[in-house]
């Protein structure tokens, strides 16, 4: 090969390196009130790709982007609010962040984006009520947040910062009870739709699931279906398991309590082994998920919709944007329970439900019945708790079952002490990971007033006061 062949392969093999490098945009911050070893962090699609350490005041963030991004920037540290600010950023850009305290919300912003400069109008014009949020946090100030952004929406270019702008909204609307500025809602959202360009189609259509959203599937109700890619692309639907409990468990990499529930489900998947699936539903961007070392042991169905949590199943299935959410389908698929966040112990519980008398325990899956025996003397209900080795918990004497529509009161408590704080003493297995070394159960049964009338099914109850636990629907079949 000759020196000419030589240097024309090797400026190739520059020319392709230069294109494989990623593109980044910079987001430079300072305030002389930043203490040192704060971090600045930078999220895209619920993946940290991005942070520094603050350092004599300054950070800055090499952000990898391959187009007009929306980012999740934070700051964490002393002095620093809980709060997440939007920034938008693109191949080559340079965003200046700069304040004289650490409120970073408030923080001046300089860009030469367009969709910066719409967000930018935004802050300003709902900088007194970000103010108040910051400063009180009350329910009506977080209202008053919202209405203030729908006032201002109407006046801005339709672009991707004021479609965020308004689907932030909606979802915040979502999540306060009663809203009282719907209609002002349905109105912005109408006007944003009548001035709109092309290519925000789906944008737009998410929003309007938003602001109409579809039935959420409630306890008792059949189960939806939808397109779910597993990690080679394949499609799959939720119907390929009738016939088995299946267990939905919404998920996303960057969440913990996801992380720390896995040893406690792949405990319940041996116990139930053919009597139960697990499909874990992601909600991470498609290529993240499908590269992260986590997502490539998970040992059960790992499933992803497509859809990142906007208007796809996630929307069907869960009340609250929270995770990890959980939801139970029976055999014939109907939702048994739903459930937001981990406590561990619920699942042990779950699947001692399954195994055991049909009963709805979803108020409290730590405490399951196991067996029920009645005679003429008496009803006796063999409970068990489930509960790390540090938990405490309380069964009142004024508990009872309830059928025939009367109350059947308790007479006898063997293995507890009623009114008395008990510790779960029993570990639940030999395993060392994880949360399954700490797990620990507690075994005791009550004796009730016999039934005068045999009942199909009847309730306990833990009393009548507020928050007091209740099993419902407990079968004698």
């Amino acid at each position: 090969m000759n020196k000419k062949n030589i240097i024309t392969i090797l400026l190739a093999l520059v020319a392709l390196s230069g294109q494989a490098q990623t593109k980044t945009a910079t987001i430079k911050g300072y305030s002389p009130m930043l203490k040192n070893g704060t971090e600045a962090v930078c999220i895209i699609d619920m993946v940290r790709v991005a942070k520094d350490t603050v350092h004599a005041g300054n950070f800055i963030l090499n952000v990898p982007v391959e187009k007009l991004t929306e980012c999740k920037f934070y700051l964490e540290g002393e002095g620093c609010p809980n709060f997440i600010k939007t920034i938008f950023v693109a191949p080559n850009a340079v965003i200046k962040m700069t304040g004289e305290d650490c409120i970073y919300p408030m923080w001046k912003v300089e860009s030469t984006l367009p969709e910066q400069v719409t967000a930018n109008r935004v802050m300003e014009h709902t900088r007194d009520a970000i103010n108040n949020l910051l400063r009180m946090g009350t329910n009506s100030d977080y209202i008053e947040y919202v209405k203030k952004t729908l006032e201002i929406i109407p006046s801005l270019p339709v672009d991707a910062a004021s479609l965020a702008e308004l689907r932030d909204a909606c979802r915040s609307a979502n999540n306060i009870k009663n809203f009282p500025y719907m209609e002002l809602l349905k109105e912005v959202e109408k006007s944003v739709v009548a001035r709109a360009p092309k290519g925000f189609e789906n944008e737009l259509e998410y929003i309007h699931r938003l602001v109409y959203p579809l039935h959420i599937v409630q306890p008792g109700e059949e189960a939806v279906d939808a397109d779910f890619f597993d990690m080679q692309g394949n499609t799959h639907h939720l119907a390929e398991l009738r016939g088995r409990y299946v267990l939905l468990d919404f998920w996303s990499l960057g969440c913990g309590p996801c992380r720390m529930a896995e040893h406690e489900m792949k405990r319940i998947r041996e116990v139930l082994q053919e009597r139960l699936e697990i499909v874990g539903i992601n909600r991470d961007k498609l290529s993240a998920w499908q590269e992260s070392d986590w997502s490539k042991h998970i040992v059960w169905k790992n499933w992803n919709d497509g859809k990142m949590a906007k208007g796809g199943i996630e929307s069907r299935y869960c009340d609250s944007p929270a995770i990890p959410y959980y939801v139970l389908l029976s055999p014939d698929h109907h939702v048994v329970w739903k459930s937001v966040g981990y406590t561990p112990g619920m699942f042990l519980g779950m699947a001692d439900a399954i195994n055991g008398p049909k009963q709805d325990n979803s108020t409290n899956l730590q405490l399951v019945i196991r067996r029920v025996e009645t005679n003429p003397q008496g009803t006796s209900v063999c409970f068990r708790f489930y509960g790390q080795d540090k938990d405490r918990f309380l069964i009142a004497s004024s508990c009872y079952l309830i059928a025939n529509g009367k109350k059947y009161k308790v007479t006898v408590a063997d293995g507890i002490t009623l009114d008395a704080e008990t510790s779960p003493r029993q570990k639940a297995s030999d395993s060392s990971e994880g949360i399954m070394s700490v797990l620990h159960f507690t075994d005791f049964t009550l004796t009730f007033e016999p039934f005068d009338v045999m009942p199909s099914t009847f309730d306990f109850k833990e009393g009548d006061d507020e928050g007091a636990c209740v099993i419902y629907n407990i079968s004698l079949e």
